[in-house]
């Protein structure tokens, strides 16, 4: 497969652990710990990531006329479209109820993780963008010769999502909510920006967590204990049971990211009586704490709030992060001091009729999602200053 340098090869990797470690993360940069060689090895090894979850990794790599690696896509076969967050089912069914065969499909993203990051990885050469569309034309030769309906990279960031527009990929925008610390020393002048009613409203969803004998702290990479991480497994699968989903991630997952990830392993414990009933799940990167997993043993008024978003907030701001990134769903955040954001994900789909069905409708979601996100702006907590 020729570029405009030279000849390249572009191959599937079965395994990241094929991949050696440093080459791949430098590909990736150091920002996002979800592209990370430590935490998608993890995935695999602990039998989270594999066919028999419907992730089989296809990792994409695309080498120079030397064997140098320039280019990756962290790639899995995906035979269903769980653990994604970007849904497509609709298009799945449209496509079947033709004849089609839509499944297996191929997803460049992090698996199970509602995180906005690189997925074209390629450095920052300054021909790292020749790369990443090299690597685009890659995925799409990949995807012919497999006779696959699409390929999906979700949650790129937007420049991705703009080389691949510019590929003559379908553009699709989602939205999630995001905290952004503007400097603040501390948790009360974040108060200090919103208006009077919801900053009383914060302090009192605060104090009924003392009020109900609760005690709510963050574990940092070796400060987090088996027992932490055997009460938290608890929470996360009562979760998945509880919204009828699939827990994917094993106990042994936990244990192995704390190990390869260290300090960007970020555990909100909740415990009542020395006891924990509930836990959020973050990981951090070089300037971002990213939420992940929650789960609560009982109800416990405000906890969600308080665990989720407030303790996230006293995080960044105690360790100078720039924001918190809160995950998928949940308007009730905006409250909360947490901002609407635009969301990015590529699509490429061979079959002209069906490309351009989807097209007509990313068009219209979008549409939809800015008309979201400056309602929700309009009723943003934070104090209007002329």
């Amino acid at each position: 497969m020729p570029d405009g340098n030279g000849a390249v090869i572009a191959r599937v990797v079965e395994n990241i652990a094929d991949i050696p470690a440093t080459i791949w993360d430098s590909l990736a940069g150091p920002d996002n710990p979800f592209v990370s060689h430590a935490f998608l090895n993890a995935l695999e090894e602990t039998g989270c990531a594999t066919h028999r979850t419907g992730w089989l990794p296809h990792h994409l790599v695309v080498e120079d006329e030397n064997g140098r690696m320039i280019a990756a896509a962290p790639l899995y076969l995906k035979s269903h479209s769980q653990g994604e967050y970007v849904f497509d089912h609709g298009w799945a069914h449209a496509w079947e109820r033709a004849g089609g065969q839509y499944y297996p499909k191929m997803q460049v993203s992090a698996p199970f993780s509602p995180v906005a990051g690189p997925r074209l990885l390629a450095g920052d050469a300054p021909d790292s963008d020749d790369s990443r569309l090299t690597l685009l034309r890659a995925l799409e030769t990949v995807c012919a010769k497999m006779e696959i309906s699409s390929v999906h990279v979700t949650f790129s960031t937007e420049h991705e999502w703009n080389l691949m527009g510019a590929a003559g990929w379908i553009q699709r925008v989602g939205r999630q909510f995001h905290w952004h610390n503007r400097g603040y020393e501390s948790f009360d002048d974040f108060l200090g920006e919103l208006t009077s009613r919801k900053r009383k409203s914060i302090r009192k969803e605060r104090r009924a967590i003392g009020a109900q004998g609760l005690i709510v702290r963050p574990y940092v990479g070796d400060d987090i204990r088996p027992d932490h991480w055997d009460a938290f497994y608890r929470f996360y699968v009562d979760t998945y049971d509880r919204k009828w989903g699939y827990p994917y991630l094993t106990r042994e997952f936990f244990e192995v990211a704390q190990e390869r990830l260290g300090d960007r392993i970020v555990l909100m414990i909740a415990e009542l009586e020395d006891v924990p009933v509930a836990g959020a799940l973050n990981l951090q990167g070089s300037d971002a704490l990213f939420g992940r997993n929650w789960g609560c043993r009982a109800d416990y008024p405000f906890l969600h709030f308080e665990t989720c978003y407030y303790q996230a907030i006293d995080f960044a701001i105690a360790n100078k992060l720039a924001r918190v990134e809160a995950g998928t769903q949940g308007p009730h955040k905006v409250q909360r001091g947490y901002e609407p954001v635009e969301t990015y994900s590529g699509h490429y789909i061979p079959n002209e009729s069906f490309r351009d069905a989807v097209q007509r409708f990313c068009r219209e979601e979008q549409r939809e999602v800015e008309w979201e996100i400056e309602a929700m702006a309009e009723r943003s907590p934070y104090r209007q200053i002329d």
